[in-house]
């Protein structure tokens, strides 16, 4: 066997879920001391310099927070592991490798025993988000939210088990219990994904890596080996800030929403950046049919309801739609929205609990933050991105900068 191909290069990189359900003992099993990920430089090269879409003159609406990322409301943690090793012919079992593990914390290490108000949206159903029916039910995410390729659900679900397990708490009644959240989208064309290449340590690194603070973007962690629009995809972020204000007389109130997704969608001719027809402009195809997926998680540091985080979680629909996704059947387009606000809310300690929410007459100014911010996430994951060659050889390009700005410019759309 190739040198290269015994050991996977798993790049730890700066930068998701947990619910209750069953008793699983069997987790214990689990080698929770196993390996530390080999860590190595991102998977950009040290001597190119990550360009965001804003960078290129895009003229993007509403004001972004100090990161632009989901990790501008703060606790919110993200992770990564990303998995690359080996070229050429696939192997089933050996690869080539281009995956990886994302993980979101939504309040940080320090309180994971502290469940978020939650809810979610489906606009098209063919993908996997576990956990998704308790959170339905209980409108609490109640740990992470981790993000890997399709085959890779299980032992990631697993995984996170275990690691809260390690990092958490026995409920009040004593037991061991939960549905953790974790999504996917499918890498098969750059991936050995048959070759199930994650492992629990992979899972395991990525929680405990998340941090909050500026994160990397394209090619990392789950988006690894993910194609958008039929150029090089991945992982992308951006933020809002708002201003609610409860009269014309009244002072505002300033909040944040941040969006976080792997994408891994749409046809090259639909790709729509601020108005312009670059997938038309650009043309080519890589796979010939619309088979992916988009994963989305918002988060909000302001005080909403779970039936309210659902109202934002559907707007990373008209977000996406911006872009010129339409989609398509085979598409798992799965979101989850939560918020960082009503701490300690969940515990069964007392009666009842105080909570403040927004009154749905005052949402307008954060449904227009999740739809800005999750049409330029799409755009970073793409911009911030390079050519990636994988299983098979398959070649998938970056969106070309130099040509977009091009573009920009025709259309009256450059941004100095």
């Amino acid at each position: 066997m190739d040198k290269e191909m015994k050991r996977p290069l798993i790049l730890g990189c700066r930068t998701v879920p947990f619910c209750v359900g069953g008793l699983l003992p069997f987790v214990l099993l689990l080698d929770l001391d196993a390996r530390e990920p080999y860590q190595s430089p991102s998977p950009r090269s040290t001597t190119t310099k990550a360009v965001r879409a804003r960078d290129l003159g895009i003229p993007f609406e509403g004001t972004p927070g100090p990161l632009n990322a989901i990790t501008d409301i703060a606790g919110v943690e993200v992770g990564y592991t990303t998995i690359i090793r080996g070229d050429g012919k696939l192997v089933v079992g050996k690869g080539p490798v281009r995956t990886g593990v994302t993980a979101i914390i939504p309040r940080g290490h320090d309180s994971l025993n502290d469940p978020v108000y939650a809810g979610m949206f489906s606009l098209n159903g063919n993908g996997e988000m576990t956990g998704a029916h308790w959170i339905e039910e209980s409108g609490f995410l109640e740990g992470p939210v981790v993000i890997t390729n399709t085959h890779s659900v299980g032992v990631a679900r697993d995984a996170v088990i275990a690691w809260r397990i390690k990092h958490g708490a026995a409920d009040a009644s004593g037991y061991w219990w939960s549905l953790p959240l974790v999504a996917e989208t499918w890498d098969g064309w750059l991936n050995d994904t048959n070759g199930f290449h994650v492992k629990p340590e992979d899972v395991f690194h990525a929680l405990d890596s998340a941090h909050g603070g500026a994160i990397e973007e394209g090619s990392v962690g789950g988006g690894t080996g993910m194609v958008c629009y039929e150029f090089k995809g991945g992982s992308g972020t951006a933020s809002r800030e708002i201003e609610i204000k409860a009269g014309k007389d009244k002072p505002a109130q300033s909040y944040t929403v941040g969006v976080f997704l792997q994408a891994n969608f749409g046809r090259r001719a639909l790709l729509t950046v601020a108005g312009v027809p670059v997938g038309k402009e650009i043309p080519g195809s890589v796979y010939g049919e619309d088979t992916g997926s988009c994963i989305a998680v918002v988060a909000t540091d302001a005080p909403l309801l779970s039936n309210q985080l659902k109202r934002l979680a559907r707007r990373v629909s008209l977000g996406l739609a911006r872009t010129g996704t339409i989609s398509g059947n085979g598409s798992g387009d799965l979101f989850i929205a939560f918020s960082t606000a009503n701490k300690n809310v969940w515990a069964a300690d007392q009666i009842t609990h105080s909570v403040q929410t927004i009154p749905n007459d005052l949402m307008d100014p954060i449904f227009a933050g999740v739809v800005q911010a999750t049409e330029e996430a799409v755009v970073n994951a793409l911009v911030d991105n390079q050519i990636m060659t994988g299983a098979d050889n398959h070649r998938v390009e970056a969106l070309p900068h130099d040509r977009l700005r091009e573009l920009l410019k025709k259309y009256n759309r450059f941004k100095e």
